[in-house]
């Protein structure tokens, strides 16, 4: 996962957003906050969680089954590797 370093300063302001957003869903539910508030909240996270998620597919696609250098082997490793992720994110 080496090739995620380029842009890791951008991954993790997505990752600290998503924290705090995290943050923000925790203190409405502490504060017994209405449920409209606390359903826009956790909407902006998981939107903020799939933002992260389809840069971090594209990275992989990139790196791991598009990239002309790969061998056939390597490219099949990497489109498992993906289709594996996908499959448990769907669920």
């Amino acid at each position: 996962m080496g090739h995620l370093t380029e842009g890791s300063d951008e991954l993790l302001k997505r990752v600290r957003r998503i924290a705090g957003q995290v943050t923000a869903i925790e203190k409405a539910l502490t504060a017994n906050a209405d449920c409209t508030t606390t359903l826009h909240l956790v909407a902006a996270a998981r939107g903020a969680m799939n933002g992260l998620m389809d840069e971090i597919i594209e990275e992989h696609v990139r790196a791991h089954v598009a990239d002309p250098d790969l061998t056939a082997e390597d490219r099949a490793a990497g489109a498992d590797e993906l289709i594996a992720v996908i499959r448990r994110y769907a669920k």
